[in-house]
């Protein structure tokens, strides 16, 4: 891919998040506008932005179901952060208890299936949510009122995205919803206490993690045990292997300390000017969804300038926890290394061949001459799984290439320029001997590593030597 492909693609990139953010934060505000309206508190105003943004990541209103479902879980998710929150607050180590045993339990369904998956994925939306509202007793409604604000906000959360996002696509601001091939799926293998499933160790990971990070918070740094967990959590969320988990770590500490010095040199200046502080807050959310493609440490920058500038409304001055904050923030990167090293870890480079096999299974059996209905769905869909992990193979790829010569993110790359000429080729129909001879060298390569890339680029030849304006016969 040229250099001003990559521009292309990068502006392209940005400009549907630019229009996505839009979209969200017009919903947000118009469910903290509801919010504030029923419960002028801080704690609902929070919950109205966190669920806003977790609901319209999830797409969970694809179809009638997901929204049913939104509609149903999203209440609940409210009162499950409201009644963990408290109990956090006034019993920690049970809090912390339930805590880490819901995100364990939301990780290991995903062997069940996608239902199952799906199923975690709400499970987790409410204890993700405690980590990033500060938990604010109410001062200015009643008991009951403060029971069922959650419930409110949370169907206000769904009714506004949805409205947005419909109104969004109705006006091509945003693509209208397709449905997405997912790639042949691995074969499934037999667990056991040696050898779990991918799901199973990530979640054993994440609940080690999670475990070790609030015993550190809960002792060590008993008002600020929160940001330690969170950091934990975040660099062993979606755990695509060791690599992966380290070079999260990174951006997440790389961010906080950009972040840190923003928010302190904001909060210096504003003092203590409540609605310039709101619009700073929402401003960084903006920025934060908006850049968040280019790479997570946009995200972890923004959040912590958002977070810090959040504060104020806690009774907590900014300057005084800033640089305490990114102590925690470094601390809860280390444990989650750790735990992702140490607790049954996952090969990153295992993960990318599983991901690279399925890519050209997939692309196999769309230039196979038995298949009567072809189509780039399956092969399009893998290649969006490996880019998945690539910033972390190519980030580590710049950092050791005096070491390795040939590096795993090398493989990324030429499948990844195969892209065109293999969809351009299957939608022809075509089924040339030379390109089924190079996807089945390529597939047999993944056996022995050393001899991948060269098998790589000589199917990207061969696709690339195919001259599609020349009509071949069906098994040419």
């Amino acid at each position: 891919m040229t250099e001003s492909q990559d521009l292309a693609k990068g502006t392209a990139v940005l400009a549907r998040a630019f229009a996505a953010a839009i979209v969200t934060m017009l919903a947000a505000l118009a469910t903290l506008a509801c919010a504030m309206a029923i419960d002028p508190e801080p704690g609902p105003g929070v919950l109205a932005i966190v669920l806003c943004m977790s609901f319209a990541r999830s797409h969970l209103d694809h179809n009638l179901r997901g929204r049913i479902e939104a509609a149903i879980a999203l209440p609940v998710v409210g009162l499950v952060v409201t009644g963990v929150g408290m109990l956090l607050h006034r019993a920690p180590w049970i809090g912390a208890g339930v805590f880490v045993t819901g995100i364990f339990v939301s990780i290991w369904m995903r062997k069940f299936g996608p239902d199952a998956r799906r199923a975690g994925s709400l499970i987790a939306l409410p204890f993700i949510v405690i980590l990033t509202t500060p938990y604010i007793p109410t001062k200015h409604v009643s008991h009951l009122v403060a029971a069922l604000v959650p419930i409110v906000v949370a169907l206000l959360a769904v009714f506004w995205v949805a409205v947005f996002q419909a109104l969004a696509r109705r006006l091509h601001i945003l693509p209208p919803l397709r449905e997405v091939a997912a790639p042949i799926p691995a074969a499934t293998a037999n667990e056991s206490s040696l050898h779990p499933l991918a799901s199973t160790r990530m979640a054993l990971q994440m609940a080690v993690a999670l475990a070790v990070s609030f015993v550190v918070g809960y002792v060590f740094f008993a008002e600020r045990w929160a940001w330690i967990v969170l950091t934990a959590f975040i660099v062993n969320s979606g755990n695509r292997g060791r690599l992966d988990v380290a070079y999260k770590s990174v951006l997440r500490v790389g961010g906080a300390a950009v972040g840190t010095v923003l928010a302190l040199a904001f909060t210096l200046h504003i003092g203590a000017h409540d609605v310039t502080t709101v619009a700073l807050i929402l401003a960084s959310i903006f920025l934060g969804l908006w850049l968040r493609p280019l790479g997570y440490a946009w995200w972890a920058l923004f959040v912590t300038l958002a977070l810090a500038l959040l504060q104020g409304f806690n009774g907590s001055t900014a300057q005084n926890i800033l640089w305490p904050r990114l102590e925690e923030i470094v601390i809860g990167a280390i444990i989650g290394v750790v735990s992702a090293w140490a607790v049954y870890p996952v090969r990153s480079t295992a993960v990318l061949r599983r991901r690279i096999a399925d890519t050209l299974a997939a692309l196999s059996e769309a230039v196979d001459p038995a298949t009567h209905e072809r189509s780039a769905k399956g092969f399009v869909a893998g290649l969006a799984e490996v880019e998945q992990v690539a910033p972390a193979f190519r980030a580590s790829r710049l950092a050791t290439r005096w070491l390795k010569p040939v590096h795993p993110a090398d493989w990324i790359d030429v499948l990844a320029a195969c892209r065109a000429p293999a969809i351009a080729l299957i939608a022809t129909g075509q089924t040339p001997g030379a390109v089924r001879k190079a996807v089945g060298a390529a597939r047999k390569a993944l056996r022995e590593p050393e001899g991948l890339l060269p098998a790589l680029e000589a199917m990207r030849r061969s696709l690339m030597d195919i001259d599609l304006a020349q009509p071949l016969t069906p098994h040419d």
